[in-house]
């Protein structure tokens, strides 16, 4: 079993767990009962992707959504990605190890500034990043990931002005890698805001045949330093095929766990953030553990609920993102 990550803010449990129970044997019995599938993202603690039937990023855990015929979705990832499954699934149970964690781009981005923001450019084709709320995803043309941002706007023509939203970073690297003007929502994520370039050009230093691989929501000055910009599913695919021994990893640490398992033989290094701190792990991702998902799947709650006109009105963006992908 993957090693207990030292608590922090929000990961007990609200209620009491038998310190006895095998939490992961138990999580294989409820699933059977419950008909019911776990759900996780690559952020989550290794603990978690252990006993998760798939492990994606967005653009993969919503198409897994979208095809699971569990009667139960359980979710251990942030609110947003939580709120696509119900989408995709209106009629299926959806848990979430807790309901807290959320998203500082989707929390950036409300609905009624992103709404006056729209209603500044009429006739705009709105892109919005699958980090958002569901409100937002309503309000959209279209949903993209990082995996397929640049193919979806791509297809734009040429002569619409594009709004894209939240995260300007990752506006920003689309618009330089198709040569194309966009209108940025000013957000971004408090993870991948946080590397440091003084720190990575010491690290490279350090280690000078290391490949550099970063996530799009980095900072130019970041991005502009990388082998590879890509998704976390980039990244993963990247490092294993790789012939470097070496790589820096400028995205939330939780992909390491896989990446090891993928490549045993290399050696995956976690950029650090600038302050001294776990700043580069996400708060929110690691409100989950391995307790609470257990406690989801037994008393199926925290449960989402969402207004059916919500759900029909945001599944349009979605469905148009997956027929593109």
């Amino acid at each position: 079993m993957f090693g207990r990550t030292l608590p922090i803010a929000g990961r007990e449990a609200e209620k009491t767990v038998d310190p006895s129970l095998d939490l992961e044997a138990e999580i294989g019995r409820l699933k059977k009962e419950r008909r019911a599938v776990v759900l996780a993202h690559y952020y989550q603690d290794g603990e978690i992707q252990d006993v998760a039937d798939f492990i994606g990023d967005s653009l993969q855990l919503a198409q897994a959504a979208k095809k699971t015929d569990a009667e139960v979705i359980c979710f251990a990832g942030v609110h947003f990605m939580a709120e696509t499954a119900k989408i995709l699934n209106p009629d299926k149970t959806v848990v979430v190890p807790d309901l807290s964690a959320g998203c500082s781009l989707a929390d950036g981005c409300p609905e009624a500034k992103f709404v006056a923001w729209k209603a500044r450019y009429p006739g705009a084709v709105v892109v919005s990043y699958i980090n958002c709320s569901a409100a937002v995803k309503a309000e959209s043309d279209y949903i993209v990931t990082s995996s397929n941002a640049e193919k979806i706007v791509a297809q734009i023509p040429a002569g619409k002005t594009v709004l894209f939203a939240p995260d300007k970073n990752l506006g920003a690297y689309l618009a330089k890698k198709l040569g194309r003007e966009m209108v940025l929502w000013q957000g971004s994520c408090i993870v991948h805001e946080t590397f440091s370039e003084r720190k990575l050009i010491a690290l490279k230093e350090r280690h000078p045949k290391a490949k550099i691989l970063a996530h799009p929501e980095c900072e130019d000055a970041i991005l502009r330093m990388a082998d590879y910009v890509g998704s976390t599913t980039g990244i993963l695919n990247y490092a294993a095929k790789s012939d470097a021994k070496e790589h820096i990893v400028v995205t939330e640490p939780g992909i390491l766990h896989q990446m090891q398992k993928a490549a045993p033989d290399k050696t995956f290094i976690a950029a650090p953030p600038e302050a001294n701190c776990a700043c580069n792990e996400c708060p929110h991702m690691k409100k989950n553990s391995l307790e609470k998902l257990y406690l989801a799947l037994r008393d199926l709650e925290p449960r989402l609920e969402m207004q059916p006109d919500l759900m029909v009105k945001a599944r349009t963006p979605i469905d148009r993102m997956l027929a593109l992908s």
